[in-house]
């Protein structure tokens, strides 16, 4: 059975993110094939020309850059259903200012800016999504620049555990699992911060049993009492 993309996009209210899949892009985009990354792969690096935005199906790409002395900062890390590489799309980005490296091995359509501007055009739905995604990126990483400066490291995992709980937890009840957690290291990059100092923090909150947590899924107990934590330890 195939979709139409008005049927995709019918509903104001849908999330977004539940419908890039490999088959929906793929009608979307024309059938349009997606490329493979192996793990440890640069998709782009830092000074390289600017062409294309990339919809990840698949695995989890890290985008960071290089501070002084070669230091590797961690901006974000997207998974299967996010878009990166937008940057080419507003003021006239002609090289790239971050690296992107699949963490694991990944999937993603590539869509020039060109053929971007033609998907907008097909589905003018997404404009709105698109806008809100970036604001809220935008915010989030204003947020991790005020904690850096005003919060300690405890506190900054503590505000990083809640806020992926908002954003990628299902509640139940009054517990809320994030089904695919981040590594140790991937939340010491995000929160600046070490793994030794992440590993610490979270073995704390799990023998005060306000978190569970295992290779496959996290698990906050109260996310009231977590956030009252966050601004206790602040």
């Amino acid at each position: 059975m195939s979709l139409s993309t008005n049927s995709i996009f019918e509903h104001k209210t849908i999330d977004f993110k539940t419908i890039f899949t490999a088959e929906n892009l793929g009608h979307i985009l024309g059938n349009q094939p997606q490329v493979s990354f192996k793990k440890g792969a640069y998709i782009y690096l830092p000074d390289e020309g600017a062409q294309n935005i990339y919809f990840l199906t698949e695995g989890k790409v890290k985008i960071g850059t290089y501070g002084i002395g070669g230091k590797e900062i961690t901006k974000n890390i997207f998974e299967a259903g996010d878009f990166f590489g937008e940057a080419v799309l507003f003021g006239g980005e002609s090289k790239r200012r971050d690296y992107a490296l699949a963490t694991e091995k990944s999937k993603a359509f590539v869509i020039s800016k060109g053929g971007f501007q033609v998907l907008l055009q097909k589905v003018p739905q997404f404009t709105a999504f698109l806008l809100n995604t970036i604001g809220e990126r935008k915010l989030e990483l204003e947020k991790r620049i005020e904690s850096l400066y005003f919060k300690d490291s405890r506190s900054r995992i503590i505000e990083f555990l809640y806020n992926l709980g908002n954003k990628k937890g299902q509640r139940i009840g009054y517990e809320v699992v994030i089904r695919k957690s981040m590594t140790h290291q991937e939340i010491a990059n995000l929160t600046a911060t070490s793994r030794q100092t992440v590993t610490t923090v979270l073995n704390e909150l799990r023998n005060r049993n306000l978190i569970t947590f295992n290779r496959r899924r996290f698990l906050i107990r109260s996310m009231e009492t977590l956030g009252n934590e966050g601004l206790i330890a602040g």
